[in-house]
């Protein structure tokens, strides 16, 4: 499929899929040149960008995802685990601070606060 097919599946604009070349987010197993030297994308590249999309939506980097996915690289499956291993951790520490929000503003409808304004 054209790169425009696959900007209206996944929702990311062509401007943004070809930062992701540019960066070698996209491995090259996704994409193929025609005869005319156009970008032909594979199917299983709409699945791809939207688990790339999920990474990025809890705060995985470009940096980060590039050092995941960039074949180039050659970083070893325990570097990349490491990588993995120390985003669950920052995400369990927002969960945790997500909690303790949750709770005061529960205690603040409720009127349980020590908090000056009243809801």
């Amino acid at each position: 499929m054209k790169i425009n097919e696959v900007s209206k599946l996944t929702g990311l604009p062509i401007s943004t899929l070809r930062f992701y070349e540019r960066k070698n987010l996209i491995p090259d197993s996704f994409v193929k040149r025609d005869v005319n030297n156009y970008r032909v994308y594979s199917e299983e590249i709409v699945d791809f960008l939207n688990d790339v999309k999920t990474l990025l939506s809890v705060d995985f980097s470009i940096e980060e995802l590039s050092l995941l996915i960039n074949q180039q690289l050659n970083l070893s499956y325990e570097v990349k685990k490491k990588i993995v291993e120390q985003k669950i951790i920052e995400i369990e520490e927002i969960e945790k601070q997500l909690r303790k929000s949750k709770k005061f503003l529960t205690a603040t409808l409720e009127g349980k606060a020590n908090f000056r304004t009243k809801c």
